[in-house]
């Protein structure tokens, strides 16, 4: 069993409330929109990261994370990008990949909009963090944090971090 925390599009912003809530998972999931990436660095001190880079981010964080990270996480095929739309809206760059191989957890970030939604279409639970950062037009910063047991993704809770 895995506990996972999901936060997106931090924008070069980390305090001790997200490292709160850090220390109490088994690994850190980023959906991109980094900023500095001082960001991550802090991240990995405390916890695994796995990570995108988004369309903020400049020529480092695009050196040190991929546009896409697909993985396999206790029995789940993961796949996290930055920009990827919404069941029935996903980018049109990656919806033949989705409809052909879609996989049992599909993330993105980029909308600063949590949302949480199955797709029945293609068999996926679409997760979108919300933001976690200051910057952008978000009223509540957020993230999510789950538990991945064998093949199951449980515990879903949202977490408000207060206004940006």
């Amino acid at each position: 069993m895995k506990k996972i925390l999901l936060l997106s599009d931090t924008h070069s912003h980390i305090d001790d409330t997200i490292l709160k809530y850090v220390n109490l998972a088994d690994e850190v999931w980023h959906a991109g929109d980094i900023g500095n990436i001082e960001v991550t660095d802090i991240l990995q001190k405390h916890k695994p990261l796995r990570a995108v880079f988004g369309n903020i981010d400049d020529a480092k964080a695009r050196a040190d994370f991929p546009l896409h990270n697909r993985f396999m996480c206790e029995g789940v095929d993961v796949w996290i990008t930055h920009i990827g739309g919404y069941p029935d809206k996903y980018n049109p760059n990656i919806r033949e990949e989705l409809k052909n191989n879609p996989p049992k957890l599909f993330i993105c970030g980029h909308s600063h909009i949590l949302k949480v939604q199955f797709d029945k279409k293609l068999n996926l639970l679409h997760m979108n963090p919300g933001a976690a950062g200051i910057s952008g037009f978000h009223v509540i910063r957020t993230m999510l944090r789950f538990t991945i047991n064998e093949n199951k993704i449980q515990d879903l809770e949202i977490i408000e971090l207060g206004k940006r």
